[in-house]
């Protein structure tokens, strides 16, 4: 077993134009100030980092962790969560994700994908330069507007869907591994990979592909009513990066899992900062470390209710708390009365 490192802190929901989150070392400073060991960065935020130039020079990737390093901070993933969500896209979706992408490539889905696998493989090439193992993205999705089966989906479709999406990150997937990197999806909705059979779906359609891995995040899971404590059971060998956002489901006798069409106060289900909503942490920091996992716990802060550095100055804390330091050995230590292989026999009436 391994100690779970961190706290760390995704910037994505807290950079801005204003300071001190307008640029990467003003940001670095208040994370460091709260308390955080570690950032997640939002490679698409040019306000932070610049994606390409970290991929084409290790000199500027190395002066990037350098610096963080300097404050006490390590680059805990990259993140192409934005990218990533336009390597496949249904015409549903076009104009709502068109804002994602850059301007040159808006309105044009296919020169879009392109730059969004374009992307991809600058973020492999950076992560590599920057000494980092794991990289945070979504999958994207083509069947996400037919999650329901009504009306009665024709013979075929999903597999298609799935099929697409397969043929689609196959590459991608490749240049990570030529660079030793794993992809970690974030299952979310609105992703086709948003649980574990679709995930399951996705990775025999690759291959079972090393690279292809899970970014674990609790929240959605309660939103979804899936078991997230028994998820960790089925897919812990694949889980190399961890969210730790915490979440509710309420439901009433007006509104369930679809919401209503409400905003996010008036939900069922919603995102709350940690240690106010309904997530067992500490059920899943246990199983984390048991499992062996070697990565990071990072905060995403999202919260229906509560102002986000508020939520930022409780995360660490919070984090920090709920790391197991693992043992290194076991509690009845005291009691071992060494290896006799006789007596063992005689025990067993041998």
């Amino acid at each position: 077993m391994r100690t779970i490192k961190g706290p760390g802190i995704f910037l994505a929901q807290f950079a801005g134009d204003e300071a001190p989150f307008n640029n990467l070392d003003a940001i670095a400073d208040w994370a460091a100030g709260l308390g955080y060991k570690g950032i997640q960065i939002p490679s698409w935020d040019g306000r932070l980092f610049d994606l390409r130039q970290a991929a084409e020079s290790r000199d500027y990737a190395q002066e990037v962790t350098g610096k963080l390093a300097a404050k006490g901070l390590a680059v805990t993933e990259l993140s192409t969560h934005l990218q990533g969500q336009l390597v496949a896209v249904h015409p549903a979706y076009d104009a709502l994700f068109d804002g994602f992408a850059a301007e040159s490539v808006r309105g044009n889905p296919k020169a879009r994908q392109e730059w969004a696998v374009e992307q991809l493989r600058f973020a492999a090439r950076a992560s590599a330069n920057m000494g980092l193992k794991a990289h945070a993205s979504f999958s994207g999705a083509l069947a996400w507007p037919y999650v329901y089966p009504w009306p009665q989906r024709p013979a075929g479709l999903i597999d298609e869907a799935f099929a697409e999406l397969g043929r689609r990150w196959h590459s991608i997937l490749d240049a990570f591994e030529e660079v030793g990197v794993d992809v970690c999806f974030e299952l979310h909705p609105g992703e086709d990979l948003h649980d574990g059979v679709t995930f399951e779906r996705f990775l025999d359609l690759v291959g079972g592909h090393p690279r292809a891995n899970i970014l674990f995040d609790p929240s959605h899971f309660v939103l979804q009513q899936l078991d997230y404590l028994a998820f960790i059971d089925h897919y812990h060998s694949r889980i190399r990066a961890f969210h730790v956002k915490d979440a509710e489901f309420r439901p009433n006798g007006k509104s369930g899992v679809y919401g209503g069409y409400q905003g996010w106060v008036d939900r069922p289900g919603r995102f709350r900062s940690l240690g106010d909503g309904q997530v067992d942490f500490k059920g899943i920091f246990s199983k984390l470390a048991a499992y062996d996992y070697e990565g990071w716990a990072v905060l995403e802060w999202e919260c229906a209710l509560k102002h986000p550095e508020d939520g930022a100055r409780e995360g660490a804390p919070f984090i920090r708390d709920h790391i197991i330091r693992v043992t290194e050995r076991a509690f009845d230590d005291f009691a071992d009365a060494g290896v006799d292989a006789g007596l063992n026999r005689r025990l067993l009436g041998l």
